[in-house]
């Protein structure tokens, strides 16, 4: 398939999976900062912040100058509406590669938010995030149920889950410091959508260590991130043409993924919480190289050619014009 096209949807699944994360964070920190009069609105937005990788104004920030930055902000692509918006746009581009259901799913939810931002400034920010949380839901569905399971899926499912590692790993990274018995981590389940598969899982017995392996290990979990990279692997290996080379793997991106892979796959359960913030932080640089490997492997193979010599030959042809 050609490029554009394949780069259209691999962001597509990025930028939708981005929205879906960040309206689950945002409300979760939201709920917490308007019924937790202990919790400093300042110190914890700024803190979502840098999760987020968005640079927060200066002055005092609460809950109300936190909604408007991650949710509603336009100028920066962290936030929910303009994750919303360049998925939209991505996918106006592809249209020959997507359905008519899913370019309708973008396109309707994206008309509706100036509708939902609006309510949400009246009657509260939940309702705009449970909006956000459905559609991209309806999304995924739309995606899973009206394409093939060609190349274009493959990149779609791509983007999605490295989104989704990153996400997570990012979501992560604001905990790793806490105590073990810190209320927080049912914050980290919630904001995750990871709550309820949890306790069904462990009993209910809530313990951060628990809790860290079951969103980094758990292989069933879709949101964990053991499963986001196998989902990804797996897609990297279909969308290469050389499945059974004898070499390995030869591409820098299979690699990388295949490296985080391992480490987590062969990491004691017991051992999950030592030294977790670098391994965070490596797999959070992970994911940078992955992005960067994935766009020079698909999408820009080809280098840019520069003419660098077209004013060294200018003089000559001028000369000789002027010679004639």
């Amino acid at each position: 398939m050609l490029a554009r096209n394949a780069e259209s949807l691999y962001w597509i699944g990025r930028y939708v999976e981005r929205a879906d994360d960040t309206a689950r964070i945002l409300d979760v920190s939201v709920h917490q900062l308007l019924e937790d009069a202990t919790v400093d609105p300042d110190r914890h937005s700024r803190t979502l912040c840098r999760v987020l990788g968005i640079d927060p104004p200066e002055g005092e920030l609460d809950v109300w100058s936190l909604t408007e930055l991650v949710a509603y902000g336009r100028e920066h692509g962290g936030s929910i509406i303009a994750s919303v918006s360049s998925a939209r746009e991505n996918a106006r581009g592809a249209r020959e590669v997507t359905s008519s259901e899913m370019w309708e799913c973008l396109n309707t939810t994206f008309n509706a938010l100036p509708e939902r931002q609006r309510a949400a400034r009246r009657l509260g920010p939940h309702e705009f995030f449970s909006f956000v949380e459905e559609r991209a839901a309806m999304f995924a569905g739309l995606a899973d149920s009206t394409m093939s399971r060609d190349d274009g899926y493959r990149f779609l499912v791509l983007g999605r889950s490295v989104e989704r590692v990153d996400m997570t790993v990012r979501l992560l990274l604001s905990r790793a410091g806490d105590r073990t018995s810190s209320p927080a981590w049912v914050a980290v389940l919630r904001s995750a959508g990871a709550h309820d598969t949890y306790l069904r899982t462990y009993r209910g017995a809530l313990d951060a260590n628990r809790v860290v392996e079951f969103l980094l290990l758990d292989r069933l979990f879709p949101r964990s991130v053991f499963h986001a990279l196998r989902q990804a692997e797996l897609c990297l290996h279909d969308l290469d043409h050389r499945p059974t080379s004898r070499v390995g793997s030869r591409a820098e991106a299979q690699r990388l993924l295949g490296r985080a892979r391992s480490e987590l796959e062969f990491l004691k359960p017991g051992d999950v919480l030592e030294d977790l913030q670098n391994r965070l932080l490596t797999l959070q640089e992970i994911c940078r190289e992955l992005g960067e490997a994935i766009s020079l492997q698909y999408f820009h193979a080809a280098p840019w050619v520069a003419w660098s010599d077209a004013g060294a030959m200018s003089e000559p042809l001028d000369e000789a014009q002027g010679e004639l």
